[in-house]
């Protein structure tokens, strides 16, 4: 017989935390109503007193996302309780989840409390949450690292104070599946709990454990587990949400779990929070990674071709990987393209769809054919450009480049508040002397920190996948396009990470220690 557990999508705040995966409160709306269809239980909307866009995510998100438990973050004080309270007041279901260090080495370097004031606070804060309609999810951080005495009290307490989800969080990625399995264990025969009260499992992939141990602190009796899209977090990142779910759905014989998940929404909610960040997943990630499913080997081809089974232990259509089928070209009319992106479980409006319409003409004319894959790009490049404010716009570029001769770049950028402005510059290489180019017609100070570029399906005509990630003083955006041809791929990314800078949407990045690190005394 299964046993249902709960999925906790904290993509919108753990995995945010990440450097390079900002996101405006708009494209945060996006993801969370992606989240929904893919069907989860719980969404942890952000940290709403971390910022005023912060707060604002949070709040468009209670307000028009039904169905799942809407929670935002607080620590242990009534400040940020009232933030949560305020942001989440359009809820259907409204949850706090109060975040508390409980292990020795942060209670006495990052608290500067002892273990009496950090329970005072657990109570005081819970009964807090509890007198404003919130539901408490009370999260012990740094558990795998606290006493375990010290647990069962303030999780007792916690739950005697109106908790009624008790998180145990392996915070730095430290624990191993028995040891977690064996806490789990021990904290349910000794926390004195109201009955209803169920725990919950969230682990970080410092050690590349965080699948196995979450599946040992499920085996062990905890009624949800906590996990972002694509594994994104801080440092080596959180449990990834599409491997837990696949590994119940595959090995049901093993572990007898099942949750709310519809499994044909995986690879379409992670490609989504791919064009959104322009954070891409390395090609062998499980589950959603562009190789997941590709055999090169001849052995295991001649496998795959007498039987899928032989070296294929799921399908790719039950993750929602669209067919590599040639399917479209550029005779091809708006009700056909309709008719395909809406059976690959796209849902456009009709703002939107012309403009996907326009480069689909746009690719067809460069290519013979057009196949699942070049739509889901154009799909991804709409998704990742709708909700991006235009500072400027790239109207033209030329370059000239040869290993006997000096790159050059000829820009031509039309602006929003002005005339258009053409520059030119010379670089390294045919993309940095772009990049000069159109840091020069834009007026724009910055540097590229990062770039990647991958094929979309195969051949000569393949399209480009470009991702840049750009800082500008204290702000960091990240870019993505796509295009056959490389280097506009590669301009149009770059534009799009400016118009972010330029338009307030990027991340502000600081020396100062993040709200997150910092905490407050009760009452403070």
């Amino acid at each position: 017989m299964s046993r249902r557990v709960q999925v906790f999508d904290t993509t919108l705040r753990d995995g945010e935390q990440s450097p390079g995966f900002g996101l405006t409160a708009e494209q945060k709306l996006e993801v969370a109503h992606q989240i929904t269809r893919l069907g989860v239980d719980v969404i942890e909307a952000g940290f709403p007193i971390a910022s005023p866009g912060d707060f604002a995510g949070v709040r468009l998100i209670a307000e028009q996302v039904t169905g799942p438990v809407i929670a935002a973050m607080a620590r242990a004080n009534k400040a940020d309780i009232d933030s949560v309270a305020a942001a989440l007041q359009a809820a259907e279901r409204r949850r706090v989840h109060i975040v508390l260090a409980t292990s020795p080495i942060h209670m006495e370097h990052k608290l500067r409390k002892r273990p009496e004031e950090v329970v005072a606070m657990a109570r005081e804060s819970v009964s807090y949450a509890r007198s404003l309609g919130l539901e408490v999810e009370f999260c012990a951080e740094d558990a795998t690292r606290s006493d375990w005495p010290f647990l069962v009290r303030i999780l007792t307490v916690a739950a005697r104070a109106g908790a009624t989800v008790l998180n145990v969080p392996d915070t730095v990625g430290y624990t191993t599946p028995q040891e977690y399995f064996d806490l789990f264990r021990h904290l349910m025969e000794h926390v004195d709990a109201p009955e209803g009260v169920i725990y919950s499992a969230h682990c970080h992939n410092d050690l590349g454990l965080a699948v196995a141990n979450t599946m040992a602190g499920l085996q062990a009796g905890a009624a949800q587990f906590e996990c972002t899209v694509n594994g994104i977090g801080e440092r080596a990142g959180n449990v990834a949400l599409e491997e837990v779910v696949m590994a119940m759905q595959t090995r049901r014989d093993r572990y007898g779990f099942e949750t709310g998940v519809v499994s044909r929404e995986l690879y379409r909610t992670s490609r989504l929070l791919q064009s959104l960040t322009g954070v891409q997943v390395q090609p062998n990630k499980a589950i959603v990674g562009a190789n997941a499913f590709a055999h090169e080997a001849g052995i295991h081809q001649d496998g795959i071709l007498k039987h899928r089974a032989t070296y294929e232990i799921m399908r790719p259509e039950d993750v929602g990987v669209p067919a590599h089928a040639l399917v479209l070209g550029k005779h091809s009319g708006r009700h056909a393209l309709r008719s395909r992106i809406e059976q690959m479980g796209y849902k456009l409006s009709d703002e939107a769809f012309d403009r996907a319409f326009a480069r689909f003409k746009e690719v067809a004319d460069r290519k013979k054919s057009v196949s699942d894959l070049d739509l889901e790009a154009i799909v991804c490049d709409e998704q990742a450009t709708r909700s991006v404010t235009e500072v400027c716009r790239l109207e033209s570029y030329q370059v000239t480049a040869g290993n006997q001769s000096l790159p050059m770049a000829v820009v031509r950028l039309a602006h929003a508040d002005g005339a258009p402005r053409q520059e030119a510059a010379s670089g390294d290489g045919p993309v940095d002397a772009i990049y000069a180019a159109l840091n020069r017609a834009a007026g724009f100070d910055g540097q590229l920190l990062e770039y990647w570029s991958k094929a979309v399906g195969t051949g000569g005509d393949a399209l480009v996948e470009v991702t840049v990630l750009v800082q500008s003083g204290s702000r960091v955006a990240s870019g993505r396009a796509a295009s056959t041809d490389v280097i506009e791929a590669s301009a149009r990314a770059y534009v799009m990470a400016i118009n972010k800078i330029l338009s307030g949407a990027a991340v502000l990045i600081s020396d100062e220690p993040a709200p997150h690190w910092q905490m407050r005394a009760w009452g403070d």
